[in-house]
């Protein structure tokens, strides 16, 4: 059960084998089976995904730039050197 407690409350950085600020980390769009858009990134053991919201609505975005249940863009960017991607 160690895995599931909290180490800080501080979720801006990732504290993995490769260490880095999350900002650091690029991002793709992963599309939900209703159309709507879901920020993605790869970090070789770590994934991270949220749902793309509109920054003065609050409401999901469904922006049609790929078709359900796919991904663009360079979301594997992040992914550690020192293991890689076993995919």
């Amino acid at each position: 059960m160690t895995g599931c407690g909290e180490l800080s409350a501080n979720k801006t950085s990732d504290r993995g084998i490769d260490s880095k600020e999350l900002l650091e980390l690029q991002a793709g769009i992963w599309v939900d089976p209703n159309g709507c858009d879901h920020w993605i990134i790869d970090d070789g053991l770590e994934g991270y995904l949220s749902a793309r919201l509109d920054r003065k609505t609050g409401k999901p975005v469904c922006s049609g730039i790929a078709a359900p249940t796919q991904t663009t863009g360079e979301f594997k960017g992040g992914a550690t050197t020192i293991i890689g991607d076993i995919f």
